[in-house]
């Protein structure tokens, strides 16, 4: 599969590394910059949910997940670690195309984006500094993926408004994103469980039946 997928990338310009384990593959992330990061979740000594994890800690390459495993639960649990993108096997070498680009095309949209200036959230014990894309949580700072941080942010500059699923996915992921909008539960549950952990004593994201979600502030005049 890496060698199908080493000659049809070069055929179409692409400069490639190739890994065939997890620790390789590590290494790679370290040694090079990269545009995209093709994983599989199956490998020799550390499945691809560690090593999409261990980037994620290193990188914010975007990484699509190339894999055999087609339950929904899988491709839920790719995205919700750090993934970008989750592709099945077999596939359109068309579509695989098609979706690189896709995040190429979004990764430098989102580093040509003109810093506009932005203000500390300020919260109950809780900080968010949108252009340092830090959190302090009781006055330590708490580390979340990309993901997480552009979810928490969005609810946080936008604390009247109910927040579909769907817009959600729209806001993080692109209007082509085709996986499913529950990955936004996963994010969500992993924000509020770091939350927790950190000391905060109430729940920031809460859920609004029929709907999605909201931010929470307390003593907010809309506070049930």
């Amino acid at each position: 599969m890496r060698n199908l997928l080493r000659i049809y990338l070069m055929k179409e310009g692409f400069a490639i590394k190739e890994a065939s384990t997890g620790q390789e593959a590590l290494a790679l992330v370290q040694a090079h910059s990269f545009d995209v990061i093709i994983l599989d979740v199956m490998l020799p000594d550390m499945d691809g949910w560690q090593i999409c994890k261990r980037i994620r800690e290193l990188v914010k390459t975007p990484v699509l997940f190339l894999s055999a495993r087609t339950e929904t639960k899988d491709k839920i649990k790719g995205l919700g670690i750090g993934a970008d993108d989750y592709l099945t096997k077999p596939f359109d070498s068309e579509e695989l195309l098609a979706r690189i680009f896709s995040l190429i095309r979004r990764s430098v949209m989102n580093q040509e984006v003109i810093p506009q200036p932005s203000r500390m959230l300020h919260y109950p014990d809780l900080v968010i500094i949108p252009e340092a894309r830090e959190v302090r949580i009781c006055d330590e700072y708490v580390e979340f993926t990309q993901k997480e941080f552009d979810l928490l942010v969005s609810f946080a500059q936008n604390i009247q408004k109910a927040f579909t699923r769907e817009e959600l996915v729209e806001r993080l992921w692109g209007y082509d994103f085709e996986g499913e909008f529950r990955v936004v539960d996963t994010h969500i549950k992993n924000i509020r469980e770091k939350m927790h952990l950190a000391g905060l004593k109430y729940n920031p994201i809460q859920t609004v039946w029929g709907v999605g979600y909201k931010f929470y502030v307390p003593g907010d005049a809309n506070e049930k």
